[in-house]
């Protein structure tokens, strides 16, 4: 891993945590069970094009549904469609299928614990709030980050948005009181990674629930975005902001 600018690490007042693919493996079973109502979707557009669960996953990974259903009308030939019906039916089968299916993972909640310790951490995220709530209470995240600092794309702003759009990092900075160089944004998709450098949050890769054979190719598209680092682990970012706080605490006591 490549070193991060120490000056970046002196300002991080809080540790933005993208949540879907990057605190916990919600993305290949979000897309079990979203493939289902994006196929009855497109059939309802008359559309004939259909996609497995991976298939969509690599064509919509960082976006949120509603984003997906709008271009796949437009690319259908139908741009005026009504898909908020479809976003809640998708927002429920997907909730659901999350709340059932995922659980702690004990190395990235040991390295969030550790950097709690340090930083505030807060989740930034093109997910609507509800699915979160099922994520972060199925893998045992509620204390880490509490409802008050998680901020979604879908629900949290005026208008609904997703990502790429740096609409909700600028958002969450706005509420936390922080400027956005304050916010250490870690991001697993190049979307994500596009939203919070575009709103001028230092970024991190993280790789850690990427399939290993899109593993390569996602890194170049990451740093390529702008990423300071791309990483494997939360426990390397960790490595990474303490090593830097605990030099600054030697700094500190040879001075006196």
């Amino acid at each position: 891993m490549p070193p991060v600018p120490t000056p970046l690490l002196e300002q991080v007042r809080f540790l933005l945590c993208d949540a879907d693919g990057n605190l916990f493996p919600s993305e290949e079973p979000a897309f079990d069970a979203s493939v289902e109502v994006t196929n009855a979707f497109l059939a309802s557009i008359g559309s004939d094009r259909r996609f497995t669960a991976p298939e969509l996953r690599l064509a919509a990974t960082g976006l949120n549904f509603r984003s997906t259903a709008q271009r796949l009308a437009a690319e259908a030939g139908v741009p005026d469609v009504d898909v908020e019906p479809w976003v809640q039916e998708e927002k429920r089968a997907v909730t659901e299928h999350l709340g059932r299916t995922l659980r702690p993972h004990a190395a990235t909640s040991a390295a969030l614990e550790t950097m709690a310790a340090h930083l505030e951490l807060a989740a930034v995220s093109s997910s609507a709030l509800a699915r979160l709530a099922a994520c972060f209470t199925a893998t045992d995240l509620d204390e880490l980050i509490p409802p008050a600092r998680r901020f979604s794309a879908e629900d949290s702003l005026p208008t609904p948005t997703s990502k790429p759009d740096p609409a909700v990092y600028l958002h969450a900075c706005e509420q936390l009181g922080i400027r956005p160089e304050e916010g250490l944004a870690v991001e697993d998709s190049l979307p994500g990674a596009q939203s919070a450098v575009a709103a001028g949050c230092p970024t991190i890769g993280n790789l850690l629930f990427v399939a290993p054979e899109e593993r390569a190719d996602r890194a170049a598209a990451l740093e390529a975005a702008g990423v300071l680092a791309v990483v494997s682990s939360w426990q390397e970012i960790a490595d990474l902001l303490l090593a830097r706080r605990d030099d600054d605490v030697l700094a500190t006591g040879a001075a006196r």
